[in-house]
């Protein structure tokens, strides 16, 4: 996964983006956005805005203020939105965040009718992102992309990667695992073993593999969980594995170790993965190595676990 000369290339992330609330319960709430892809793009953007890379974010919203809020805050962020949707009547999903004393949080969702997942439900043809296809050099979606997805929507995204890679462009695919959202495992692990089967580079995080296949939480458990993902088809493999070192595995090479950042202080964990596969993404496709890309993305999470929110003020990120 490397850079192009002239204009960057242009990565497409694609999911749900929803209104945030954090804070006390029934005391005061800040009202923000964030979502896993969402979050993700919004730290490519950051990263990559000096070696000229294009970001567009793929979702659906409704007609209403707050999406209209959202997307203005997504287009100040250096974010396009011309793969955007704007479904009447439809309005994008809320949660709420709570964290308890190390930093580890707790999320309260109502999303059942978020406009986000009926992106592909379209009777006149292609959707904005389909028509788009042979302008785009990297799409990048996740475990959650899938779930907000109907089974209908998740083949035409399917589709879609498969395309992408017949031409050479790169399909990543980030493993977040979150089984409410799912009806039961054996979809979620049919969905992700298409997906990982398609992606050029999966960016998996351990503990979600342990959660998704059924290993048990012990080191045997992590053990095979990390087997199964670094032997994984495609070309690039990285495994986040909490405070360990991060895993970079490139086809037919040993995987390599890189350090993780200590922190003084977790104040929560909110968006660690996405800043991570933001700082990755933008590093690998400004050129970088993998491992320059793992250390990036290591970099930023260590900044971003020691803020509260998905999505740190522009000041705070790294220089």
């Amino acid at each position: 996964m490397a850079g192009t000369p002239g204009p960057g290339p242009r990565i497409v992330a694609i999911g749900e983006c929803m209104l945030e609330l954090q804070g006390q319960p029934f005391g005061t709430l800040q009202q923000g956005y964030g979502g896993d892809t969402l979050n993700t793009a919004v730290y490519l953007a950051r990263c990559g805005a000096r070696h000229g890379l294009r970001v567009d974010y793929a979702t659906a919203l409704g007609d209403d203020g707050l999406s209209t809020g959202l997307l203005q805050r997504w287009q100040a962020e250096g974010i396009a939105t011309g793969l955007v949707r704007r479904l009447p009547g439809k309005l994008p999903g809320l949660y709420l965040i709570e964290v308890d004393a190390h930093g580890e949080r707790r999320f309260h969702y109502w999303r059942e009718q978020a406009a986000a997942r009926a992106y592909f439900d379209t009777a006149e043809g292609d959707t904005p992102l389909e028509q788009q296809a042979n302008s785009i050099d990297a799409l990048y979606l996740s475990g959650i992309s899938l779930a907000i997805l109907p089974p209908a929507g998740r083949a035409r995204l399917a589709a879609l990667a498969q395309r992408l890679r017949a031409r050479g462009a790169a399909v990543v695919f980030d493993n977040n695992y979150r089984p409410r959202l799912w009806a039961d495992a054996a979809t979620a692990q049919a969905a992700f073993s298409t997906f990982t089967a398609l992606a050029s580079t999966v960016l998996a995080t351990l503990d979600d593999e342990q959660l998704l296949w059924g290993d048990p939480a012990t080191p045997e458990g992590a053990a095979n969980a990390l087997a199964r993902t670094l032997a994984l088809p495609c070309g690039e493999v990285v495994v986040k594995r909490g405070a360990a070192p991060t895993l970079v595995r490139l086809q037919g090479q040993a995987p390599v170790e890189v350090p993780t950042v200590t922190v003084p202080k977790v104040v929560d964990t909110t968006a660690a993965g996405d800043s991570f596969a933001g700082a990755y993404l933008a590093t690998r496709l400004a050129g970088g190595s993998a491992t320059a890309a793992a250390a990036a993305g290591n970099q930023l999470a260590s900044i971003v676990v020691q803020h509260r929110g998905a999505v740190i003020p522009p000041e705070a990120m790294p220089r």
